[in-house]
């Protein structure tokens, strides 16, 4: 589990940008994503709101083993709300437009990483695995 949550930490911070204050930004970004998901009930509650926002084909494909469909930051905002991606930019100290295309970025990502085998786990190992990620990026 910690070599894929290594994997998972690396590939989000190399995908967006570099620099000590990007990697600063994107720890930040992170770090309010996983607020948002702890906030919202955990992993399974976010995807659950995403899908009832029309983006069920796009959720599926993140879980799925496949390749990962696109979203974009106004389908993401329009799913979770404005209020929601203002907190996690104010969380990141980052303007809520980059919020909202790192998020579009970051979550298929951290999605895909979290379901390996193609089914969301169990909400213990979901919890383990995202405690795990934050411990390693705040190193």
């Amino acid at each position: 589990m910690m070599s894929l949550l290594d994997q998972l930490a690396g590939q989000v911070l190399g995908s967006l940008g570099g620099g000590q204050q990007g990697e600063a930004q994107q720890g930040n970004l992170l770090s309010g994503v996983m607020a948002m998901i702890d906030n919202a009930g955990g992993v399974p509650a976010v995807l659950e709101k995403l899908k009832q926002s029309g983006l069920a084909d796009q959720v599926m494909s993140w879980v799925g083993t496949g390749a990962n469909q696109a979203i974009s930051g106004g389908q993401l905002e329009d799913a979770l709300g404005s209020d929601q991606l203002q907190q996690i930019a104010g969380q990141a100290g980052i303007d809520p437009q980059q919020v909202s295309s790192g998020l579009a970025s970051l979550l298929p990502q951290i999605i895909d990483q979290l379901t390996p085998h193609g089914e969301v786990p169990a909400d213990g190992l979901l919890a383990q695995g995202l405690n795990l990620l934050k411990a390693r990026l705040s190193a």
